[in-house]
């Protein structure tokens, strides 16, 4: 395992769940963290935890829908740190339902948070990786429409397969060795999640399925950290991570 000392890495999304987990490991890694969240008390909460464990952690409020907050989280990097080698882009919702209910604003949503957030965190990260000479781009996608979208996922599935293909058309584009890309899909995952879906049922269903056979954020966090620590010459394009139990 290499190390991670001297790896400036800011995440999106980390408040909790996954994106909590990733901060907090790879700052017992060695690690300098830029967390970044809407809800600015609790990221500014657990960077505090981690300095206070001896790691190096600051704390950024950042909608990702919003390009100018992705620029000013980069911008946060490396101010604090003089660079930024890892963007991960782990902010997410899942407002699921069936399509004929015709969710128009749940649809707009997940396209604005889990696919534009996702290219806005690139338009600000991309430039800095060229000048500086090296870049890593990890997202957190989903084994959802892996296998094609299952019932009431059709519009979440499309989001997170389009980062597939967005992650793949900057793996084409990068062969100079300069930027690195990993997507990494998570199955069933106990983080709140489905606390952003709107149907009540649906809600009800996925936390029942999480409390069953989820496992710990950490379980990704340990995935991300792997992509991050290879060396410079190795790119792990795609990991999916779920539990053993899940169908």
């Amino acid at each position: 395992m290499l190390s991670l000392h001297g790896k400036v890495v800011a995440i999106t999304g980390a408040s909790g769940g996954i994106g909590e987990a990733t901060a907090r490991l790879l700052a017992q890694r060695g690690a300098a963290v830029v967390l970044s969240a809407r809800r600015s008390e609790r990221v500014e909460a657990i960077a505090q935890d981690i300095r206070e464990e001896g790691g190096r952690a600051v704390a950024c409020v950042v909608d990702v829908t919003k390009a100018e907050d992705l620029k000013r989280l980069v911008a946060t990097a490396t101010d604090q740190y003089g660079r930024i080698d890892v963007l991960v882009n782990n902010a997410g919702i899942a407002p699921i339902s069936p399509l004929a209910d015709c969710d128009t604003e749940g649809w707009s949503a997940m396209i604005d948070v889990n696919l534009r957030g996702v290219l806005n965190g690139i338009a600000a990260a991309l430039p800095v990786f060229r000048e500086q000479g090296s870049g890593h781009l990890v997202s957190i996608v989903s084994v959802a429409g892996l296998n094609g979208a299952s019932a009431t996922m059709a519009v979440y599935a499309a989001t997170k397969n389009a980062v597939r293909t967005v992650h793949e058309g900057l793996r084409t584009e990068s062969t100079d060795g300069v930027v690195r890309t990993t997507a990494i899909s998570p199955g069933y995952i106990r983080t709140d999640l489905a606390d952003s879906m709107t149907d009540p049922h649906l809600r009800e269903l996925t936390r029942k399925s999480m409390d069953t056979v989820g496992i710990p954020p950490a379980a990704v966090a340990r995935a991300v950290a792997f992509a991050i620590e290879q060396p410079g010459d190795v790119e792990i394009g795609e990991i999916n991570v779920r539990p053993t139990a899940q169908a």
